[in-house]
């Protein structure tokens, strides 16, 4: 179980790097739009985080809570 866990660790995190360049082009983009723009497109960044962070964060606890409760 723990030598999965290390692996799904370390592929997640060589996987990081390629969804990297997006930041690069959202700064780029919101530093030329207006002040009402950039507060819309930090909103819709914030957004499309929120659903896998919620969804993880159930998933986690689910897990946590049944491993907790057979033990």
């Amino acid at each position: 179980m723990i030598k999965r866990l290390i692996l799904v660790v370390v592929l997640a995190a060589s996987v990081q790097q390629g969804f990297a360049q997006g930041c690069v082009v959202c700064t780029k983009t919101a530093a030329g739009l207006d002040s009402k723009a950039s507060r819309g497109l930090n909103a819709g960044i914030l957004y499309l985080a929120g659903l896998p962070l919620v969804l993880l964060g159930t998933i986690g606890y689910v897990w946590y809570r049944n491993n907790r409760n057979s033990s």
